[in-house]
């Protein structure tokens, strides 16, 4: 896997980052949204200098130029709920991109530590050779994102595979690492080193989801 983790890097994304943790800026949901999208829209630009580009003609009202572009060939999915700000992110740069969308959970064992990822709603287009931007917020323990690729698989093998996340841990990107093909690009914003008994990253930033929408039941 290669690896673009910008935690070290002096730039905008740790002035968005550090709003998504703070427990006061974050309880503006509008805003907690706004940044996890504008973090989507800096990893997109990011992972754009990498991509497949193909060389295309355009006609100006004095000539034409020949430019290199990224291919369009791209199909972004996101896990409901917390994935959507981030997708829309992606989606803002990708704008010619197709969507794909998967509902995945943790169903607690008992209530207790111990948990299983629960995939229950896909809505996708073929995936066969094409380039698959996977995006979710949080990188936890990774497990999510894998069971997620597992069913994707089911509509075609993708040609190439980017990972996009807000901010994970070390056991999470480690996991990923393990369980994608050795080419898949993981674009990350921010790694922290800890996850606590129920796998939530810390210090993480708390449920993205419900900062993002609102608390569940």
């Amino acid at each position: 896997m290669i690896i673009h983790d910008f935690t070290t890097q002096s730039s905008l994304l740790n002035q968005f980052i550090s709003e998504l943790r703070d427990v006061t800026i974050q309880k503006d949901s509008m805003r907690f949204r706004r940044n996890i999208e504008r973090v989507g829209e800096i990893l997109s630009y990011e992972s754009s200098k990498v991509l497949e580009s193909s060389f295309e003609t355009v006609t100006t009202p004095l000539g034409t130029k020949e430019m290199t572009l990224p291919i369009k060939d791209v199909v972004i999915c996101s896990i409901l709920r917390a994935g959507l700000p981030l997708h829309q992110g992606v989606l803002n740069y990708f704008d010619q991109a197709e969507n794909a969308f998967v509902s995945a959970y943790r169903d607690h064992i008992d209530d207790g530590d111990e948990f299983e990822i629960v995939v229950n709603y896909m809505a996708t287009p073929s995936l066969e050779g094409k380039t698959l931007l996977l995006v979710d917020p949080m990188l936890a323990t990774g497990r999510t994102m894998k069971n997620v690729y597992d069913v994707l698989l089911q509509q075609g093998t993708p040609k190439n595979i980017h990972i996009m996340s807000v901010l994970g841990s070390t056991e999470g990107v480690d996991y990923v690492q393990d369980h994608f093909p050795e080419d898949t690009h993981l674009w990350i914003a921010a790694v922290d080193e800890k996850l606590n008994s129920r796998g939530y990253i810390v210090p993480g930033l708390g449920d993205a989801g419900d900062l993002a929408y609102g608390s569940k039941l």
